[in-house]
């Protein structure tokens, strides 16, 4: 990691980092965090062929997210290996989860270890590998650059919604699955690799036997982030916001039926919460850039979560509900450029790989318990109020922990120096 005399320019850093930025956006946005998002899409055909009711989605596509456990270990191994294998790889594999999406037979547990796979790709799709190659080419605008980069997700929602609307009114649920496997395996992975094919993805934690092993840098141990509690309460906030938000973003659709929208209405929905987290993510990492970025988190978290107390409004209206989703997903989308940003910013890039992989665990397990949440709430209640008032409840909590974390310099140390 460069050292702050040693800063290159802005424009600088834009016309060396341009194609990490853009092969970030292409396997940001067709990672497992758009099944997550467009998910709502693919209810009523599963309930319809099995007989599950959305209590039963929830709760199988929570247990399946268990597999966010191994995601510290695989970010352990990007550490050490780099981080073009592991895109390959998980790639892959989510392509092959798609493919066993669309051959599902009726059993719940099917499901269920499905989605465990989609989990196993979170690594090579997100910024535990991306934000660590941006991490390396940005400093001075490294908030934007992360913006951009992670904004790839919110487009390809965007773009993909109402195609893959049509495809599966048209052809069937089956047909949109194998529709996503094909995007991610035979459209995206191969762009991905063709602009990382001149990027330095060589390890950060080398064995000390390496050539590379003693090239300097910034940062803490995994073994010395532990123990700081400024990680866990950065851990706990990014859960508390994905509880919300991941929780409503994959209810938006019956979310939007229950409250009298026709179909289409509900559909955009899941447009206007998918054009928020480009917002989001764009606003925020030019935000914090300029300003700190704590207190910027603690502001998009407060505004999210007065949203969620609009949508608990009995008769908002069709265009309200529409700013209201647009606000409650602010968060959602400013989460996923703000934690690889706060995660490099203080504790570095030492053993960046594992320590966000450990982050990205802890958000999962809020992934699991607001989808499950939101599901059984709706079966127990007939409705969303309870769920949208323990969304907005984790969302105020949040706030209160981005504002509590203080920044401390990092350690210079020789990569070998002080095992993980």
């Amino acid at each position: 990691m460069e050292r702050p005399q040693d800063r290159p320019a802005p424009a600088g850093e834009w016309s060396r980092g341009w194609p990490v930025v853009a092969a970030a956006m292409i396997g940001i946005g067709t990672g497992p965090g758009l099944f997550q998002n467009l998910s709502s899409l693919f209810i009523s055909g599963p309930v319809a062929d099995f007989g599950w009711s959305r209590g039963d989605i929830a709760t199988a596509a929570g247990l399946g997210l268990l597999g966010g456990l191994a995601v510290p270990f695989l970010g352990r191994v990007a550490d050490r290996i780099g981080a073009r294998a592991i895109i390959i790889v998980s790639m892959l594999l989510l392509g092959l989860v798609y493919a066993g999406l669309a051959s599902l037979t009726g059993p719940l547990w099917q499901y269920q270890a499905l989605v465990f796979g989609l989990a196993l790709t979170v690594p090579g799709t997100s910024s535990i590998v991306y934000g660590k190659l941006i991490a390396q080419r940005f400093e001075a605008r490294r908030g934007i650059a992360l913006g951009v980069a992670t904004s790839g997700i919110s487009i390809t929602s965007l773009t993909l919604a109402p195609v893959l609307g049509w495809v599966i009114a048209a052809y069937g649920w089956r047909v949109g699955f194998l529709a996503l496997g094909a995007i991610v395996a035979v459209l995206a992975l191969p762009a991905v690799l063709l602009l990382l094919r001149r990027e330095r993805a060589a390890p950060t934690r080398p064995d000390p036997h390496a050539p590379n092993a003693a090239e300097p840098v910034d940062g803490m141990t995994g073994a010395e982030t532990r123990r700081d509690s400024r990680y866990w309460r950065l851990g706990l906030s990014a859960a508390l916001i994905n509880i919300a938000s991941v929780g409503l973003v994959t209810s938006l659709v019956p979310f939007g039926t229950d409250r009298g929208l026709a179909p289409g209405e509900a559909a955009l929905l899941v447009t206007a919460f998918a054009f928020s987290q480009v917002v989001g993510r764009l606003v925020m990492g030019a935000l914090v850039d300029r300003f700190r970025p704590q207190a910027t988190a603690a502001a998009f978290a407060a505004i999210s979560a007065l949203a969620f107390v609009g949508l608990q409004l009995p008769a908002p209206g069709f265009a309200l509900i529409l700013v209201l989703v647009f606000l409650a997903g602010l968060m959602n989308g400013a989460e996923h450029d703000l934690l690889p940003f706060l995660a490099a910013r203080l504790f570095g890039l030492r053993a960046y790989g594992e320590l966000y992989g450990l982050l990205v665990m802890i958000s999962l397990f809020g992934t699991a318990i607001g989808i499950t949440a939101f599901g059984r709430l709706h079966d127990a209640t007939g409705h969303y109020g309870a769920a949208l008032a323990l969304a907005a409840a984790a969302l105020g909590l949040a706030a209160l922990l981005f504002l509590s974390l203080r920044e401390r310099p990092l350690p210079h140390v020789q990569a070998h120096a002080h095992p993980a």
